[in-house]
């Protein structure tokens, strides 16, 4: 019996226009309505995830946030903070050399702003965007970066991003967490922080099994939380190697491929 739902955002819960279809909303009410608790479970700051969480009114349902890929987890209802992990203070100089040898660019979340020294950046276009975020530009992003900061991104194009990821992963030495969770943002959080072993620790927090979760994802910074779940959903737009992985492979984020899902393993009826 599934008793806690985790979704991924973009390119999952979301279409690509980053709203939440209407036949998925409401299945995704019905379902809590039933009494099955939902995770929204993203790299995004809390900011670009609580309207979502009040639209889903996961706050009369026991939802929770998980930010930053697990950095940050949050209750809907109360507000109460159960994880907050923060990166480590001397790895933003190096972040920043990263930054200057790759010519892609470097920025972070705080609060309600995205922080970075290219403000005009597509790419940091594209995060303002899907997280609703002024965007404040620096002339140096280590002395007047906010701090303390949960999370920094690498955002540039794609074949930057390959070559950098492995890049940046290889001179940390595994002292940070490294992964991509689109083309062209790398995401660089505290070592341990990842999708699974924090919805993990979660379900071990509200008493429920892993088997008892089912979660839906469709890159990267998905993995652990589909290989870890009871039923693990790739959706259709999801990179080959989640797909296969995946307990199940649903239609695309266009396409309803939550509810779909959703409905073929019979948590709701037609």
């Amino acid at each position: 019996m599934i008793k806690l739902i985790a979704l991924d955002l973009d390119g999952t819960l979301t279409d690509d226009k980053k709203n939440i279809t209407p036949h998925t909303l409401e299945v995704l009410m019905q379902v809590q309505r039933q009494g099955v608790r939902i995770v929204l479970a993203s790299g995004r700051p809390p900011y670009g995830m609580r309207p979502l969480a009040r639209q889903l009114h996961m706050e009369q349902y026991g939802g929770i946030i998980l930010c930053y890929n697990g950095g940050h987890v949050e209750d809907c209802a109360t507000g109460e903070v159960y994880v907050e992990r923060k990166l480590p203070e001397e790895v933003i100089p190096l972040l920043n050399r990263f930054q200057q040898e790759s010519g892609m660019t470097l920025m972070t979340y705080y609060e309600d702003k995205i922080y970075t020294e290219h403000p005009d950046d597509q790419y940091v276009g594209i995060s303002a965007f899907n997280n609703k975020m002024q965007v404040e530009g620096l002339t140096d992003f280590v002395s007047q970066a906010p701090r303390p900061l949960n999370k920094c991104l690498m955002v540039g194009p794609h074949d930057k991003q390959v070559v950098w990821e492995k890049k940046i992963q290889e001179t940390t030495n595994d002292t940070l967490y490294v992964c991509h969770s689109t083309p062209y943002f790398i995401e660089i959080l505290p070592k341990g922080i990842d999708k699974g072993p924090s919805l993990v620790s979660l379900c071990q927090r509200l008493g429920i099994s892993p088997s008892e979760m089912m979660t839906f994802g469709d890159s990267n910074n998905d993995m652990q939380m589909i290989q870890l779940a009871g039923i693990g959903v790739a959706m259709g737009n999801a990179d080959d190697d989640i797909k296969q992985m995946a307990d199940f492979i649903t239609l695309d984020n266009n396409s309803d491929g939550v509810a779909y899902a959703l409905k073929h393993f019979g948590l709701i009826q037609d």
